[in-house]
């Protein structure tokens, strides 16, 4: 059973660049989809990025509008997110997540990393 453990998160002011970092404690992530998703206080969480085990396909949220980008190394046992202009409604706790087939659908995530904060103000 692969565990996930996320790091890189904190504060930040607008227009900063952040890295996010999901790394596998235990098992291996090779034959998983990996996504990251985020939840904003009073908020339900939501989709950020995803990645297929074989890093052929990839998706990102529209409303990054083209300032993220998500990356995996197998070998490492690491998925990384690179978030770039991040803006105050980027602010949430963001999760990491294996599943075991290329989808944005939370619910098809079964494993669940603990989380990281974001946090993006002046």
């Amino acid at each position: 059973q692969v565990q996930l453990v996320e790091s890189g998160g904190g504060l930040v002011q607008p227009g900063d660049s952040l890295r996010l970092t999901c790394t596998a404690s235990t098992g291996t992530i090779s034959s998983y989809t990996l996504g990251w998703f985020r939840q904003a206080p009073g908020n339900e969480r939501e989709f950020v990025a995803a990645i297929s085990d074989d890093s052929i396909s990839s998706q990102t949220t529209r409303s990054s509008k083209g300032r993220f980008a998500i990356s995996r190394d197998n070998a490492k046992k690491t998925m990384t997110l690179y978030m770039n202009n991040l803006e105050p409604e980027d602010t949430g706790v963001y999760y990491c997540a294996a599943a075991s087939t290329f989808t944005t659908a939370s619910w098809m995530y079964k494993t669940w990393g603990q989380g990281t904060q974001v946090t993006v103000s002046s």
